[in-house]
């Protein structure tokens, strides 16, 4: 009851304002009425009376804001007030305005940016029901997310702590539905996959666990919402239709609903199809060899099952497979990650990059608060009459300071506005953007609820920030100084001044975004000229897989012959080969060696984990990979042939000790086979540009067939003429089979990408940083300019020459910028050492960035200081002193 007398008094106080101050108004005037005709009695004039009765009454608008204030209605009104003061005080300073919204804009704009981003990659769960309750399986000490097929059958019947296991696995077809046929990405997914995940279709019906009778005995396939729409127009009676893929026919079933884009954030896949039919996807049968990992397991706890029980009972699976299949499971140990980025493969960088990315927009914010606290400093000493007169009348500080912060708070939500509004373009051209070719990457960075929070909580803590910066000046202002001098309430002198202070860490901040930025630039530059083991200049890639046009076995092997024969004849051409895979690319291989001399191939005995490609000869030719020793592969490398291979420096030196020595030496694969080194080629970059040398091994793809094939074609002509020569010569070879070409050098888009999108985002964020310490400077110099123009004037006519002038005008400046250059300098080395996890050979230890940062904030502090010194130089002390 006393809550609602109190609201109910409130609103009375407000809602009758008009009568309330009548009736204060009388009152007050009563007091000061009677107290002038005691006064008067005592013998003192009428008017002298009223005079010193006035005088002796006080602040009469303070006691009426304290008679409002015990009506409870005053906390309201003066809010309204404030605000509405607050704009007019904001339209009457249009520039002021302008340049604090904008300045607030780019930080939380920056911030909006990034978090949108780093909800999409870490945030954000993946679109199926209960997505805190799915959790990838990763394998070994070194968190491997692959597990073979055999290994996931026992995994999902023998657990006790998952209510659905599913499995998948990503893997290019050919699909034909107009005649035409294309090239497709898929999941090839276990008969549960849609039933384990709560997947509900948005037309027709998904494959299940019953529909899988053995190998290649479930021919169905599920179409994704945008493939749908894109190839067969939303049509509704493509349910039950049949399509080739890979030469095979093909049953559609459904189509998945339009939010659902499988079990990662990053791929988008176009079909699914079951995995028991992987013979007729990927030209050979799989799922009997235990050895052979490449799936990927996610499984939905049981409730009231912890991660931490999950993964206990998940390694006892493991143990009993240890001791089921010694050789291919020894020690067999799993772990739990959560889906979406292939698992602590690629979820960790990406984690360690966007935390990076926030910590810097943090930093452009806070760089953006500092420049907006100095603002608002300048701003307040500048008002310093006006302050002074409103605590003359009776206003309390405490109203004065809550005043400007009603300004800040309008500006913050301004800036926020604007920054938002300004992102959203940028962001649906992020979630548009597929930076690999022929690969469906594609991430949906769409702003939420959780973009618009953020960017609130940051206005208010923003305006907070800057807007209590002159709450010292008003706190410790004489209004009885400032009107007598009529001066600001803060003159400058030469002690640390917290303006001070705040420019030194909004420099420091730039020059830290700077470093950042001119180091991964200088380790792109690197990656472009460094040595990848191959040359991408001048070569083209041709990708096809010709089980996709109904190609196998030995039908197989003579149509690979038959395109490469073909390619080598086009004019100009000078060399040719293909591999099953190609270095720096999407899809990788790598398989444990042993020494010769081993018997027991159990893990504990693998002296090596080599990278593994399946070539042809003249492969090492056409990508122009150095032959060091031994010689090449020939045709004659077939299936009836010893076994051979030819190895890399790395692989020579950790397995024989040296290079030297490689050729002739054997060594062992899995399961026993004995192979013999015949040449040594130099090393190379194999999965990324910034990882350590690695071991590789070349086999001849005779002894090792494989229906993925990737040929090779060097050649001196035109990469277009030679392009379209290609492309028509595989048309007239064979219409039936599809394919994709490129240049080498833009292949390499695949592994440039995280550099190129680290050297971008710290770029923009550079060039933020850059823009705010301008201003920051620019307001800085710019105020004590205009401030000390009467002092510049005296020196002028007492003969001071203009390097003096310039000193004491703009010395305090250049001093602080140094100050702040050298402190974010060191900040921005040792953050950077960071970047070498992504960046190839990024090293803050580079004369050429750290000249590079030196010059560019010298150039920074001219540019902010040309406009401000040249009218330090023009003042004229005549004009001045008249003025005065």
């Amino acid at each position: 009851m006393k809550l609602l007398r109190s609201i109910a008094s409130a609103a009375a106080a407000v809602f009758h304002r008009p009568r309330l101050d009548r009736e204060m108004d009388d009152e007050l005037r009563s007091h000061i009425q009677l107290r002038a005709d005691d006064l008067q009695r005592s013998g003192i004039p009428r008017r002298e009376a009223q005079r010193r009765a006035r005088i002796e009454f006080g602040g009469y608008e303070r006691y009426k804001v304290e008679c409002h204030e015990a009506t409870g209605g005053q906390t309201l009104e003066s809010v309204l007030q404030d605000l509405r003061f607050g704009l007019r005080m904001l339209r009457k300073s249009p520039g002021f305005t302008c340049v604090s919204i904008l300045t607030l804009a780019l930080g939380i704009g920056a911030n909006a940016v990034v978090f949108s981003l780093l909800n999409a990659l870490v945030l954000r769960p993946l679109n199926v029901p209960h997505a805190q309750n799915l959790f990838m399986i990763e394998r070994g000490k070194d968190r491997s997310p692959s597990n073979s097929y055999p290994d996931y059958v026992d995994l999902r019947d023998r657990n006790r702590a998952f209510e659905g296991l599913v499995a998948y696995e990503i893997a290019p077809a050919g699909l034909n539905t107009d005649g035409i046929p294309e090239q497709v990405w898929l999941y090839e997914t276990s008969g549960n996959y849609f039933d384990a995940l709560g997947i509900q279709p948005s037309l027709g019906r998904f494959f299940h666990g019953s529909d899988e009778h053995g190998p290649n005995s479930a021919p169905f396939l599920v179409l994704s919402y945008g493939y749908w729409r894109s190839h067969f127009q939303g049509d509704r009676g493509v349910v039950g239709r049949v399509v080739q893929l890979n030469r095979y026919p093909y049953t559609i079933l459904g189509v998945a609903p339009p939010e659902f884009r499988g079990t990662e954030l990053f791929f988008a896949p176009q079909v699914w199809v079951p995995k028991v039919n992987v013979q007729q996807i990927e030209g050979s049968d799989s799922l009997g060899e235990r050895g052979q990992r490449g799936m990927l397991l996610v499984g939905r706890l049981r409730p009231g099952v912890t991660p931490i029980q999950a993964t206990a009972d998940l390694n006892n699976v493991g143990a009993w497979l240890s001791r089921a299949y010694p050789k291919e499971d020894d020690g067999a140990t799993f772990s739990l990650a959560k889906p979406g980025w292939v698992g602590d493969m690629l979820g960790g960088p990406v984690r360690a990059f966007m935390a990076g990315l926030m910590l810097l927009s943090g930093l452009i914010l806070l760089a953006a608060c500092t420049n907006l606290g100095s603002l608002f400093a300048s701003r307040a000493a500048d008002r310093g009459r006006e302050i002074a007169v409103r605590l003359a009348l009776g206003s309390s500080r405490t109203r004065v300071l809550r005043q400007m912060l009603v300004e800040a708070m309008l500006i913050a939500v301004a800036g926020a506005a604007v920054g938002v509004v300004a992102t959203i373009p940028l962001v649906r051209a992020l979630s548009a953007w597929q930076p690999i070719p022929d690969f469906p990457v594609n991430v949906p960075v769409n702003p939420d609820w959780h973009t618009y929070a953020l960017a609130l909580i940051l206005a208010v803590v923003s305006g907070l920030l800057f807007g209590l910066v002159p709450v010292r000046q008003v706190m410790k202002a004489d209004p009885y100084q400032s009107m007598k001098a009529g001066t600001s309430i803060a003159a400058a002198g030469r002690r640390l001044m917290l303006r001070d202070v705040l420019l030194v860490g909004q420099i420091a901040v730039c020059a830290v975004l700077v470093t950042s930025s001119l180091v991964s630039v200088r380790g792109m530059v690197r990656s472009l000229h460094s040595n990848f083991g191959f040359i991408p200049e001048h070569a083209i890639q041709v990708n096809t897989d010709v089980g996709m046009g109904g190609y196998h076995g030995e039908q197989a092997t003579a149509m690979q012959r038959r395109i490469l024969d073909t390619l080598a004849r086009v004019p100009g051409v000078t060399a040719a080969g293909y591999s099953d895979r190609v270095p720096l690319n999407v899809g990788w291989a790598d398989a444990s060696v042993f020494s010769d001399s081993t018997t027991d191939y159990r893990p504990s005995n693998i002296a090596t984990d080599a990278m593994q490609y399946e070539v042809s000869p003249g492969y090492f030719d056409s990508a122009a990979t150095p032959l060091l020793l031994g010689r090449s592969f020939t045709w004659d490398d077939d299936a009836h042939a010893p076994r051979v291979a030819v190895v890399n420096q790395e692989f020579a030196r950790k397995m024989f000790g040296s290079e030297a020595g490689a050729v002739g030496r054997a060594f062992k694969i899995w399961g026993g086979t004995r192979i013999q080194v015949v040449g040594v080629v130099s090393d190379g970059k194999y999965r990324t540009l910034s990882e350590d040398p690695q071991p590789a091994m070349f086999f001849p793809i005779l002894q090792s067939p494989s229906g993925y094939t990737w040929f090779i074609v060097r050649s001196n002509r035109d990469s277009a003429e030679l392009e379209a020569a290609v492309q028509q010569t595989l048309r007239d070879l064979n219409t039936g089979l599809p394919f994709t070409m490129n240049t080498w050098t833009k292949e390499l888009d695949t592994a440039l990408f995280a550099p190129r999108a680290a050297s971008l985002a710290l770029g923009v964020l550079g060039i933020l940083g850059a823009m705010l310490a301008v201003t920051g400077i620019f307001g800085m110099a710019a105020y004590s300019v205009s401030k000390r123009l009467r002092e510049l004037g005296i020196r002028i006519a007492l003969g001071a020459g203009r390097s003096q002038v310039l000193s004491a005008a703009l010395g305090r400046a250049l001093r602080l910028l140094a100050i702040g250059s050298v402190a974010g300098l060191l900040l921005g080395l040792a953050a950077t050492k960071v970047l070498s996890f992504i960046v190839y050979q990024a090293t803050p230890r580079d004369p050429v960035v750290l000249g590079g940062v030196v010059l560019f904030m010298l150039l920074l502090g001219l540019f902010a200081t040309w406009i401000p010194a040249r009218r330090a130089l023009a003042a004229d002390p005549l004009i001045l002193l008249r003025d005065e």
